[in-house]
């Protein structure tokens, strides 16, 4: 067992883990060959390789509360900047240190499970799509059963082609998840975080409203952590009168803030109408062709739940936003 005890080595405790700075957390299996290689390293020896010892996992801490530690976990630092908001509880912290002359980031020393169930557990992102203006189609009568008839048939022949995203319709809305995995080294889990596909699928569920339903259509778009980390994305009761997206309500809470901001600042004027709508850190992870047009993406503010600070939601043109964006 480590013990960080050599005057080199800065210590931790849970309270003392610092804020807003990047940091890296590593298993626990890892902390005493960690301790070891440093100690060669600081004693001159050539065969000393500290970097190569266990794998790390870069995060940045926002808030530690009574219970646990808020983070800002990346799980792709190579190809996209993808941010991922979770919580390390406070029983799976086992020790922290900084070889301080050496290196200027902390590695955080975590439970193997918990850091296990981070790496392998399905995440989502989560979409609503709604019909524009179909309240006056329908009281103008040119919304019929028929239509209504034809794009449930249409949406069940498109469903069948993307087994891995969970579609619950309504007469002119629909929601939509599909999960990804971070990926761990040493395992079969890989990275499938590809949100871009989504804007494709929903260029072809335009077409497919337009021709069932001769309406616009735009889409809500965020992404985040699963608290159903095993389950699959759907679940229908025996009876098949229970339908379960095997999510919390949180994203979909989320989804309903946005759309009722963007909805509020489009009647003041503060931003036209548009396709899509999407939390800010979906929108940061998407891969620009461009960074400068990235940079330069309009955006408006909304309240976001379970935060005292302003949430941000970027708006575009569908057509406009693929543009811009590598195909996967």
């Amino acid at each position: 067992m480590a013990t960080f005890s050599h005057y080199s080595f800065q210590t931790f405790t849970f309270d003392d883990l610092p804020i807003g700075r990047d940091t890296w957390i590593m298993d626990e299996a890892y902390m005493a060959e960690w301790e070891t290689e440093w100690l060669k390293n600081i004693n001159d020896d050539e065969d000393a390789s500290p970097y190569t010892t266990g794998y790390i996992t870069a995060v940045s801490i926002e808030a530690i509360t009574a219970i646990g530690a808020e983070i800002r976990w990346y799980p792709n630092t190579h190809d996209r900047f993808h941010v991922v908001k979770t919580f390390l509880p406070r029983d799976a912290f086992v020790g922290a240190a900084l070889a301080y002359e050496y290196e200027k980031r902390v590695t955080v020393f975590v439970k193997s499970e918990w850091l296990g169930k981070l790496h392998l557990r399905s995440n989502s992102i989560f979409a609503m799509i709604d019909a524009v203006d179909m309240t006056v189609a329908i009281q103008s009568g040119a919304i019929s059963h028929e239509k209504v008839i034809r794009l449930r048939d249409a949406l069940d022949e498109f469903a069948a082609r993307y087994p891995f995203i969970s579609f619950i319709s309504f007469a002119d809305s629909l929601l939509l998840k599909t999960n990804w995995t971070a990926g761990m080294v040493e395992t079969d889990v890989k990275y499938t975080y590809v949100p871009e596909n989504l804007f494709i699928l929903f260029r072809q569920l335009q077409t497919l409203y337009r021709d069932a339903l001769g309406l616009e259509i735009y889409g809500v778009f965020a992404q985040g952590s699963n608290e159903y980390y095993d389950d699959p994305l759907l679940h229908i009761s025996k009876a098949q009168n229970h339908i379960s997206l095997n999510s919390l309500g949180l994203p979909f809470a989320q989804i309903s803030l946005i759309e009722a901001a963007a909805r509020k600042a489009i009647k003041a004027g503060t931003h036209p109408r548009m396709e899509i709508y999407m939390d800010s850190d979906l929108f940061h992870s998407l891969m620009f062709k461009e960074c400068q047009r990235k940079d330069a993406w309009p955006s408006a503010l909304y309240k976001p739940k379970m935060t005292s600070e302003q949430g941000q939601y970027y708006y575009a043109a569908c057509d406009d936003l693929i543009s811009c964006l590598h195909q996967p």
